[in-house]
């Protein structure tokens, strides 16, 4: 019997292949994205604390729109890039959790970069 391999499965495998050679620090966090069939969630996270310092996502109250499109991508992008200036966060390295960089994960990143953020 043939058995299909979960496409999540596959997905945390290539995170973790990516995640050896990316690391977030104080002077340039990672900007982490997580993808689920209706929502999008985005995290600035300091990986030598272990800490996260910002995060946005279409669950946040007051949000508008679908997160399960790209518009709702692009304005979750643009609300994490906000929250990350107030912090006094500029630059970031962008993690992009193993997904393919297509779709809502490319629209986080370019409302992310029209608030901001540079990476």
């Amino acid at each position: 019997m043939i058995k299909k391999k979960s496409a999540n499965a596959a997905r945390i495998k290539r995170h973790q292949r990516v995640r050896k050679n990316i690391s977030g620090t104080a002077e340039k966090p990672r900007l982490n994205v997580f993808r689920s069939l209706n929502h999008i969630y985005a995290q600035v996270i300091d990986d030598t604390k272990g800490v996260t310092l910002v995060s946005a996502s279409s669950m946040d109250k007051g949000f508008e729109g679908k997160g399960g499109n790209i518009e709702g991508a692009k304005a979750v992008g643009k609300a994490v890039a906000e929250k990350a200036l107030a912090a006094g966060i500029k630059k970031v390295v962008f993690d992009r959790g193993g997904y393919v960089y297509h779709g809502r994960v490319a629209a986080l990143a370019e409302g992310a970069r029209e608030g901001g953020l540079e990476f």
